[in-house]
């Protein structure tokens, strides 16, 4: 599994790497919280979204609809992001809300 976490400018902060996971998962990590830092959403909502029949999604700059990535914010303020990769979708949404909710912890 991959852990990546961005800024509010997207640039990556940080990047853990666990033991035998695919390096093409890095750059899936990073892209997922890339996209949450820019469209200040899950990206699960991308993912409902095509899924629901809303191809256009496919089409927005930079909105990658694979869940794994969440924004990190504060009071509504865009402070960052995580993107996971590594496992199903599924299970790198449950890390990202995972360490969403340690973040939130943290901030409070």
């Amino acid at each position: 599994m991959i852990i990546a976490i961005l800024d509010d400018g997207g640039n990556l902060m940080y990047l853990q790497r666990a033991d035998g996971t695919q390096i093409g998962s890095i750059e899936v990590a990073v892209e997922k919280a890339r996209s949450a830092v820019k469209f200040k959403r899950p990206t699960k909502a991308f993912e409902d979204a095509v899924v629901g029949g809303r191809q256009a999604i496919l089409k927005l700059p930079g909105a990658l609809p694979v869940e794994g990535g969440v924004p990190l914010m504060i009071d509504g303020v865009m402070l960052g992001a995580i993107g996971v990769s590594g496992a199903t979708s599924a299970q790198d949404g449950q890390c990202a809300a995972a360490g969403l909710k340690a973040f939130e912890k943290f901030g409070k």
